[in-house]
């Protein structure tokens, strides 16, 4: 043990005086967080909506149902979750779900799109799991949707299949180690698709460019009132809030500690400052293994959606070698950064950065909730 006078010699740092005093506040609301203390349940019901139906023992309605389930596996801006799905014999249709749209951080429902990109991916693979080949289809001149065709054919469990339950968004600490060449290649095919590329950037100086552009992007954000009451508005502080709402930005998945709405809010306005949010983004960029940028080759519906697929592809394959990730989409949010950001890419003008992902190997978090299939059909 150290003397006592050792605790004077030493000076807290900006994070650890945070965590001091977010200690603090949480020992004196200790009667509260009882009332809150049910992550373990929170927990089970996510792991229960992640376990696979095995296909053999489907009739044809719970296979359908099955396949959407899946599908509602994939992230979503502020896991809204905002898409519905419509059943018929040889088909299933998507839809955007727009009352569950964010105007603030996503004026343009970019990330709408890529989140039923996401969606169709999963599909995908969990139909060809079930013995059926899912060709989803846009039609660009419609209102959004999503047509998924299936036909017959021969099963097969793939590993970015497996990787559907596993996958999460991990935003905590990695542990700064390379991947692989090897790796990088497979990533690399499979965030690539029809007029989406995937830039990979692990080379130190380009890692440093993202990082500012974050800054900038993150100091806007947290200094618009709107921006921080819509993200508020998602949060789910509390394992029985995230258990009720099926839905939202559950604390404890970013490695947070579950509090009452009541005590949540409150110390979410002592300590979520650009100043904290940028200094513990700069430490998580700095022990990635790397950055990728996913981009479009047109700035439209159909890109944002093939964009969502890459994405989610990326994320499959990371998760099946083992590897977390996590969004940073601050530079492509802001529309005042997003340009800065693809001139510093080398884009050319009718391109757009549609994601920015971290990604390395680290800890997993607890798993976020998602709603019952019943919630999403129409």
């Amino acid at each position: 043990m150290h003397p006592p006078t050792a605790l004077l010699i030493s000076t807290p740092t900006p994070s650890s005086r945070r965590q001091l005093l977010l200690a603090a506040a949480c020992a004196s609301a200790a009667p509260a967080l009882t009332a809150c203390s049910s992550g373990d349940s929170e927990q089970q019901a996510a792991r229960a909506l992640r376990t696979p139906v095995l296909p053999s023992s489907e009739t044809a309605n719970a296979r359908m149902h099955e396949l959407v389930r899946q599908a509602t596996l994939a992230p979503s801006s502020h896991n809204t979750q905002c898409w519905r799905f419509k059943l018929a014999p040889r088909s299933i249709t998507m839809a955007p779900d727009l009352t569950r749209r964010c105007p603030v951080v996503d004026p343009d429902d970019h990330h709408v799109f890529v989140s039923l990109g996401c969606a169709a991916e999963n599909m995908v693979h969990a139909a060809l799991a079930a013995g059926l080949h899912a060709e989803p289809r846009f039609d660009p001149d419609g209102d959004g949707k999503i047509a998924v065709n299936l036909e017959a054919t021969q099963p097969r469990i793939t590993p970015l299949f497996h990787a559907i339950a596993e996958r999460q968004c991990t935003r905590g600490d990695y542990d700064g180690q390379p991947i692989s060449p090897a790796e990088l290649r497979q990533l690399e095919q499979a965030g690539t698709g029809d007029g989406v590329s995937l830039r990979l950037l692990t080379a130190r100086p380009a890692v440093e460019g993202v990082l500012e552009h974050v800054v900038a992007g993150n100091t806007s954000q947290m200094n618009d009132a709107a921006f921080v009451s819509e993200l508020k508005a998602w949060i789910r502080f509390s394992a029985d809030e995230a258990q009720r709402t099926g839905d939202g930005l559950f604390t404890g998945a970013s490695g947070n500690p579950a509090l009452p709405r009541w005590l949540g809010t409150r110390v979410m306005g002592l300590f979520f400052t650009p100043e904290s949010e940028n200094e513990k983004y700069a430490r998580q960029i700095r022990n990635s293994a790397g950055i990728a940028v996913f981009v479009s080759e047109r700035s439209d519906k159909a890109h944002w959606i093939e964009a969502g697929r890459c994405y989610e592809r990326f994320a499959l394959q990371a998760t099946a070698l083992g590897i977390r990730n996590a969004f940073l989409n601050q530079p492509v949010e802001v529309g005042a950064v997003r340009p800065q950001f693809a001139a510093w890419l080398g884009l050319a003008s009718h391109q757009r950065p549609d994601l920015v992902v971290r990604f390395g190997r680290g800890p997993a978090l607890p798993l976020s909730m998602r709603r019952p299939v019943q919630a999403v059909l129409v």
